[in-house]
């Protein structure tokens, strides 16, 4: 079975601001080097639809889900905190993200693709259950898990979360939640200034100090990433897979390599493999050096594609 790839035109048109990090460049150095590399051709193409009420508040508030449609400008930016703006098409890009999400999970379930990568923004894993933070609007991993839970009827998801900023939101919504275990590893102290202690058996959070290396990354995962996910024994595997801390990203601070993402994904297939029919859904979280970005996000595609 191919890889499923899902976006949608409507991501490329959500911006906040001509210097802001989170751009629909984006999108396209992803796509530019999915193309130079030659491996787009092979991937199964989607457009991602809109989630829907249901799907959102499976994790979201009512009432937030509710001030997210009602702020929606007609022009100009709108900020739902310091860093997160929407204009007039980011509700559009935020509902097809999730969407993407969702319908990604449907596709792998159903035995339609293997795995699939879902290159969406706004990104998602700092929304918590009712705010906008860090450039994120829905979680759309979170949408996507407790879609898994709600229609597939599953019992075990994991999400494993190698963005360079803790996915405090994801915590959030699945802090009480046993069904699904989060394992994140990030810069700490950093934004958003919070996960060293997750005081839970299903959130596994491992911090890393400004500056480690790839290897110490490779360690979390090996050392505590691995066996808790072998016991846990997940029927679906998510990733939130941001790539911020590459040593390209002066965002991040971190000093992961290319290296480093294809060798983590090769670690997530073969766990998947043994444990969840193979199936994974990877969403689009950081990562805003856009040739490191390009370069990792195709490298880890091509290892989930097998290609």
């Amino acid at each position: 079975m191919q890889t499923a790839y899902l976006t949608h035109p409507a991501c490329l048109k959500h911006e906040m601001g001509a210097h802001h990090p989170e751009s629909p460049h984006r999108i396209q150095a992803i796509a530019d080097q999915l193309i130079a590399s030659g491996l787009m051709p092979y991937l199964a193409h989607y457009d991602a639809p809109e989630a829907t009420s249901e799907q959102l508040l499976r994790v979201h508030s009512a009432t937030y889900v509710e001030s997210v449609f009602a702020q929606s400008p007609k022009s100009g930016l709108v900020y739902l905190d310091g860093d997160t703006a929407m204009n007039p098409h980011t509700l559009s890009a935020a509902l097809h993200a999730a969407g993407a999400a969702v319908h990604a999970v449907d596709l792998v379930m159903e035995g339609r693709a293997e795995n699939a990568f879902c290159n969406i923004r706004p990104p998602g894993h700092h929304a918590g259950r009712a705010s906008a933070a860090g450039f994120c609007i829905f979680n759309n991993v979170a949408v996507a898990a407790a879609h898994a839970l709600a229609k597939h009827g599953l019992s075990r998801v994991a999400i494993a979360d190698f963005d360079v900023h803790h996915g405090n939101g994801t915590e959030d919504i699945f802090h009480d939640d046993t069904r699904v275990m989060l394992c994140s590893t990030f810069r700490h102290p950093y934004y958003p200034y919070c996960g060293k202690d997750s005081g839970n058996q299903h959130i596994i959070n491992v911090p890393l100090a400004a500056g480690a290396s790839g290897g110490e990354f490779r360690a979390a995962v090996a050392d505590y990433w691995l066996p808790a996910l072998t016991r846990f024994q997940p029927q679906l595997l998510l990733i939130s897979a941001g790539f911020d801390a590459h040593r390209e990203d002066d965002m991040g601070g971190l000093a992961l390599r290319d290296a480093d993402y294809i060798w983590v994904t090769e670690q997530l297939k073969s766990l998947a493999a043994e444990h969840a029919g193979r199936r994974i859904v990877s969403v689009l979280e950081g990562g805003y050096a856009l040739s490191a970005l390009g370069r990792c996000a195709t490298a880890h595609i091509k290892v989930l594609s097998g290609l």
